[in-house]
């Protein structure tokens, strides 16, 4: 499909086995949730693009890639939608990969499903458990050697969770996926999970762990840095545990949960940690937005969009991140930015401006139209004038001239807005009205069917056709004159889940709000109620100096990687110094960083990114450094409120002229020189620096010599004001 295979991704079995099983997975087409509702009434949330491209076929490309030869899809809601996409597609001729559809009308959540496929007896060894909302790009080589050989040592070790590094924004405890921030307790020997808990209680600042655990793990290790990956290397008894206890029905909150507080089966859980692969889950409209960003970034590689062909979309990549499909009409005077993706056969008129935005296949976009960080589906019709902001669209959506889509907004397939009509932010808008009742705990997993959405969810999909065909087109509508649409209300208490899950970014006053009430809290720090924000508490006393230094070290690694993901951002989405400002306070309120490592950091980004930048030449790159601080040099500013924050710039432009000592070595005294023009850094900064090598040795003296006409000329420059 497009995507090569990675060498020995599969492991064989023992060698004294007879029969070889082949690796299996079992992939969830429905994730029993209604969080992309309305979209999901009418379309399975498996199907939806992701930068035009339907999730699950992400997902199959991975388990192809990675060795898994026979996967199992398990289709609930419309589940003839997903089996008739399916055997339309190429995935069921696809040599040495066997794809087979299970169905069902009756399981209403991830439980019943696997209690169904056991039931089935179609799993014969271990198998890797996923949901078709899930991308990744890790080898699982690594995962299930681990696997296998603690399953051999201990019978016990029934399954394997992957997970990676994510620090979660202290001030709203949600990461950048838009999940809740998470705790786990890992023994880091064994790599076995302790304790899970995605919904702690953050008013109170305290974390209880039973007492049984430290007594029976003297060595434990508390994260709140960890995302949860949602790919699962699980043992047969998984299946034959749910078959066991009808009680399990969510993966994490029931089952995981509930294996790790039962002492009397002994089964355990154990973590796989990636660092430089990529994985996440697509849980919500506010992961829909970064992951999709991911792909365009190229981190998902190499699942893009120049590789991910189907149906024959070839995308080429053009420069700063642009990607076009064939037999698009583009006027000469529109402008399409970096970080854009188009669809083919899309029209585009004069003087419309496009930004960090995916367009789908077949639109007709007319003349000075605006479009920000939204996602354009396919066949959608936007006429002149109208103006869009971080936005979804779903298929064969008319916008009319001149109307506005605030940030947040989601239409659903074929809703029309009337011209000149603003739709307020982060409105729900769908051809279906909102159903009367719905479940009041919107994270069950099988709320689609124990509500009265149930009756809705269960239509089949030619009644769900006639319903919207049936809609009354009203003159004048909830959506302007001409339009068509029910603007869904908001639940008591969904106001908060709107800007949290959002494809729009964080509003600027919620950030503000966060920080105030967490800036209020770090007094229960001083007295040791509050969990230490390094991310990570030892309880073991007797832990090393070294590895409370190691840990240091890694701390500061993964805020400097953090502030410069967070500033490349803000470059590629022209977000305000401010807002950018706010964000850099977090992470360093969440690293418990001083002003002098948000300097050191900020710098090391903007350097980085002008040196990512494309150049020819020196003057090129010293070109590039002199733009790069003239746009962001307030936000460096901000964290220099004295000479050791200055001296810290310094002393990290030393390590960066050292790590890439061919293009900034030859460029330090004119890049500290113009620091110096820009008041970045100032004279006795400069001359403190200087001062600090005295007794360096002769390797740290280097730029010091090559800097020492500057320094010089600093020295001489106040005597000659004074006499002037």
């Amino acid at each position: 499909m497009g995507v090569q295979k990675k060498n020995a991704s599969r492991v064989s079995e023992d060698p004294d086995e007879l029969v070889r099983v082949p690796l299996q997975a079992i992939l969830l087409a429905d994730s029993f949730t209604t969080k992309f509702r309305p979209i999901t009434l009418e379309r399975p949330k498996v199907l939806l693009p992701l930068v035009n491209v339907p999730m699950i076929n992400y997902t199959l490309t991975w388990l192809e890639s990675a060795g898994v030869e026979e996967v199992f899809v398990f289709c609930c809601s419309h589940s003839k939608q997903v089996v008739n996409y399916l055997e339309k597609s190429e995935w069921f001729s696809q040599p040495n990969f066997t794809v087979t559809t299970i169905e069902s009308q009756n399981s209403v959540s991830a439980g019943d499903a696997l209690r169904l496929i056991y039931e089935r007896n179609v799993v014969h060894g271990d198998f890797v458990l996923i949901s078709g909302d899930t991308l990744s790009n890790m080898s699982l080589t690594q995962a299930l050697k681990e696997h296998k050989e603690r399953k051999k040592k201990d019978s016990n070790a029934v399954m394997t969770m992957v997970i990676k590094r994510s620090k979660a924004n202290p001030a709203i405890h949600q990461s950048r996926l838009g999940t809740d921030e998470l705790f786990m307790a890992i023994d880091p020997n064994t790599k076995q999970l302790l304790y899970y808990e995605d919904k702690a209680d953050h008013s109170k600042g305290t974390l209880h762990l039973d007492k049984s655990l430290h007594v029976d793990n003297p060595s434990l290790t508390l994260h709140h840095d960890k995302q949860d990956c949602y790919i699962d290397i699980c043992s047969p008894e998984v299946l034959s545990l749910f078959t066991d206890n009808f009680d399990y029905q969510h993966l994490r909150r029931h089952f995981v949960k509930g294996l790790l507080v039962d002492d009397i089966m002994g089964y355990k859980i154990f973590v796989h940690e990636i660092h430089s692969d990529y994985a996440a889950r697509i849980d919500n409209f506010r992961s829909y937005d970064t992951v999709s960003k991911d792909i365009i970034h190229r981190w998902t590689y190499p699942l893009v969009p120049d590789v991910m062909n189907f149906a024959n979309t070839a995308m080429k990549l053009e420069r700063q991140g642009m990607y076009r499909a064939s037999e698009i009409s583009q006027s000469q005077s529109a402008v399409v930015g970096p970080f854009t993706v188009i669809g083919s056969d899309t029209k585009i008129g004069n003087n419309t401006k496009i930004t960090n935005s995916v367009i789908g296949e077949g639109c007709k976009i007319g003349s000075n139209v605006v479009i920000e960080g939204c996602y354009i589906w396919n066949n959608i019709v936007i006429e002149d004038g109208c103006k869009l902001q971080h936005a979804i669209v779903c298929d064969g959506v008319i916008i009319k001239s001149g109307a506005v889509l605030e940030p947040g907004i989601i239409l659903s397939f074929k809703v029309v807005v009337g011209p000149e009509f603003v739709v307020p932010p982060y409105s729900k808008v769908s051809l279906l009205q909102k159903p009367i009742e719905e479940d009041s705990d919107e994270e069950l997993e099988y709320a689609d069917s124990t509500s009265a959405i149930g009756s809705q969810v269960d239509k089949s999909d030619v009644e769900i056709v006639s319903q919207v065909d049936n809609t009354h087109f009203s003159p004048v509508s909830e959506l302007g004159m001409g339009g068509a649409g029910h603007v869904w209300s908001t639940c008591e208490g969904g106001h908060e889940e709107e800007w949290r899950h959002s494809v729009a970014p964080i509003p600027k006053d919620k950030i503000l709000e966060a920080i105030k009430t967490m800036e209020d809290d770090m007094e229960l720090i001083h007295d040791g109620s509050f969990l230490p924000t390094s991310g990570e508490l030892k309880p073991n006393s007797n832990d090393s100096d070294d590895d409370d230094l190691e840990d240091s070290r890694d701390d500061s690694y993964y805020f400097e990687k953090e502030v410069e993901a967070t500033f490349l951002r803000a470059v590629h989405e022209n977000i305000q110094e401010s807002h950018l400002i706010l964000e850099i306070n977090s992470l360093k309120l969440s690293y418990n960083k001083l002003t002098a490592d948000c300097a050191g950091a900020v710098f090391y980004a903007m350097m980085k990114y002008a040196l990512d930048s494309p150049h020819n030449s020196a003057d090129g790159l010293l070109q590039n450094v002199q733009v790069v601080f003239t746009k962001w040099k307030k936000v460096l500013r901000s964290y220099l409120t004295d000479i050791d924050e200055q001296i810290e710039v310094i002393l990290k432009f030393e390590e960066m002229c050292s790590e890439y000592a061919k293009e900034f070595a030859p460029l330090f005294t004119k890049i500290l020189h113009h620091l110096y023009n820009e008041d970045v850094v100032d004279e006795d900064a400069i001359l403190s620096w200087e001062d600090e090598k005295k007794d360096a040795d002769e390797a740290d003296k280097v730029f010091v010599k090559q800097a020492q006409k500057l320094i010089q000329w600093l020295k001489e420059a106040p005597e000659e004001d004074d006499d002037e």
